[in-house]
């Protein structure tokens, strides 16, 4: 049996085909070549379109079946991971209202806390276990304060990998996981918020019909099978967020086990059995992949939304047609502290870990007469990894205690000096797997279509393919406590 795993971010979409028996990955494929633009046409803005990332999933599965490595009619089970908190609008006949208002996008901030204030903040963080902040409950207010027009076309709300589950199988469905990312789940009398549904006016009828997240979420419709070359029927078994879901991919799901993301943006994601939240609220507590109400397992999710775009930002604008690979190196050509140059990742929106405040990107102690493109690189890679080390930091306020991380060798992590950097910062180890989100949503896809007994027998085999321990702090720290203190010059500054 073979499953498809389909990942939904940021700059694109990735697909897997993965051989159930053995985990092994038969093809893989991205969508588009170069990566998606993010649509901003006020500050502080982000949107992209539902309707092109539905072309990128089907390219990107066409793109699989392209290498002749399996029978595309073998394919037994679909998963899907997705970019989470973003808002997709469609009406009763399934059309998209307007574009998806993103992950990163700062425009309900202020909506969210308006709401916070109303529901009150204890109440808020005991039973929601964060502030509906600019999460998706957010968003659809501001699109029901002004765009009532749309709003009131409104059919059903979903989160991105619902619209992907619905253009494969014409079903709408949800999952407790899912309604816990948008800021619409009440832990404490496990349902539906009603302070959240209440508070901002919204009807019952636009959420989807609850499933469990391993489950059916509906079977692929004919016309999209034959169009795909796949079997008509196959079901949709699988739907997650993009972080709990490479928590899965990297077997951490029992309270204790942390994982981590260096992508378009940086997560650390550690998994508690209580009901936990940051009394200012800079970290998130979600329903993670195995959450039941007699089983909690819940996800503890720091976000830094300007990382890998950062990365992306400097190979840009350096003027140079350089691979990441090329940048990496560069990178390495320059002792660390990069010469005393300074960078604060945080140009991508409002940052929660900063109590959502925008500060900007910032790169200080420029020197035209000694810093090049190399010292560029490495001060930008430095400064995210500095940015884990200060998020982390908060999640050690709150209990969290991790020494050991696992992650993907992918994105930044591909670099020695940010892999370095990010181990020596946090005085953490850093484990290694093979796999990605598309591989993870493959899983979970053999998870929901009980080819796999549990998500823990899934994830039993697994095993690093290497390790980072880290080394002496000294030099790190001094590097971290300098830009510390240029950052807390900078939030001082904000308003």
């Amino acid at each position: 049996m073979y499953l498809l795993g389909i990942d939904l971010g940021t700059s694109s979409v990735k697909v897997s085909i993965v051989e159930a028996a053995n985990q092994t990955i038969l093809a893989t494929a991205s969508y588009p070549e170069t990566e998606a633009d993010i649509i901003a046409v006020e500050p502080g803005w982000a949107e992209q379109s539902p309707d092109q990332w539905w072309d990128y999933v089907q390219q990107a599965i066409l793109k699989c079946h392209a290498t002749k490595a399996y029978d595309p009619k073998e394919i037994g089970a679909i998963g899907i991971a997705y970019q989470m908190h973003g808002l997709v609008l469609v009406d009763k006949d399934q059309q998209v209202l307007r574009n998806s208002i993103i992950w990163c996008d700062s425009r309900a901030v202020q909506i969210g806390e308006q709401a916070y204030q109303r529901i009150g903040s204890t109440r808020s963080l005991e039973h929601l276990l964060n502030s509906p902040g600019n999460f998706t409950a957010s968003k659809l207010a501001w699109v029901k304060a002004n765009e009532p027009a749309v709003y009131e076309k409104i059919d059903k709300v979903l989160l991105p990998g619902d619209f992907i589950a619905l253009k494969l199988t014409g079903t709408s469905t949800t999952t407790v996981s899912a309604l816990s990312e948008g800021v619409f789940w009440d832990f404490k009398e496990n349902r539906l918020s009603e302070d959240v549904m209440n508070v901002f006016g919204f009807s019952k009828n636009l959420i989807p019909n609850i499933h469990p997240l391993f489950s059916s979420h509906g079977q692929l419709k004919k016309s999209v099978a034959d169009r795909l070359l796949l079997k008509e029927g196959v079901p949709v078994s699988y739907k997650a967020g993009d972080q709990p879901n490479n928590a899965l991919s990297l077997n951490v799901l029992e309270p204790g086990e942390v994982a981590t993301t260096a992508g378009t943006s940086g997560v650390i994601y550690g998994v508690s059995d209580v009901l936990s939240y940051d009394p200012e609220s800079r970290i998130n507590s979600f329903a993670h992949v195995n959450y039941s109400e007699e089983l909690r397992r819940i996800g503890v999710l720091l976000c830094i939304n300007g990382t890998g775009i950062f990365n992306r930002w400097i190979k840009t604008i350096a003027g140079q047609a350089l691979s990441y690979a090329a940048m990496n190196q560069l990178a390495a050509q320059v002792p660390a502290g990069a010469k005393g140059l300074r960078a604060l990742p945080f140009g991508n929106g409002a940052e929660r870990m900063l109590n959502n405040k925008i500060i900007g990107a910032h790169i200080q102690q420029l020197d035209f007469n000694i810093h090049g493109t190399p010292h560029l690189v490495r001060a930008v890679q430095e400064g995210i990894a500095c940015s884990f080390r200060y998020g982390l930091d908060i999640m050690r306020e709150n209990g969290s205690q991790p020494n050991v991380v696992r992650a993907g060798k992918a994105n930044l992590f591909l670099s020695d000096v940010f892999t370095r950097a990010f181990a020596d910062l946090n005085q953490v180890t850093v484990e290694f797997y093979e796999g990605d989100g598309s591989f993870g949503a493959a899983i979970g896809a053999g998870i929901g279509a009980r080819y796999y007994a549990s998500a823990k027998e899934a994830g039993s085999h697994r095993q690093p393919i290497a390790t980072i321990e880290p080394g002496k702090p000294d030099l790190y720290e001094e590097i971290y406590q300098e830009w510390k203190k240029l950052l807390l010059e900078q939030l001082a500054s904000s308003h």
